[in-house]
């Protein structure tokens, strides 16, 4: 499509970290709240998998929303099993 290729590199750049500081803003207090020690029920390691998961999940969608000359290939749908597979093999009990 084509969106970002008239953009200066600094708008790029704003629009990159905008992403991420949207995502911040909810990761933060989900991660304080979610934590063991604070009363969550998640470990820090189960945190931090979901956090890169859904991370990557969402950079995914935003991606093919705004490039949407990306075609998803076998591979891709691979990787998306991993990383369900991650979240499942740091949620399985002993």
């Amino acid at each position: 499509m084509g969106i970002s290729s008239n953009w200066p590199l600094i708008a790029v750049i704003l629009f990159s970290w905008g992403i991420a500081l949207i995502e911040y803003i909810f990761q933060v207090p989900a991660n304080k709240m979610g934590f063991i020690g604070n009363g969550g029920p998640f470990t820090l390691l189960q945190l931090k998998v979901i956090q890169e998961a859904l991370s990557i999940f969402v950079f995914c969608v935003i991606a093919n929303i705004l490039f949407q000359g990306e075609k998803v290939a076998w591979n891709h749908l691979a990787a998306f099993g991993c990383l369900i597979m991650a979240v499942v093999f740091v949620f399985w009990k002993n």
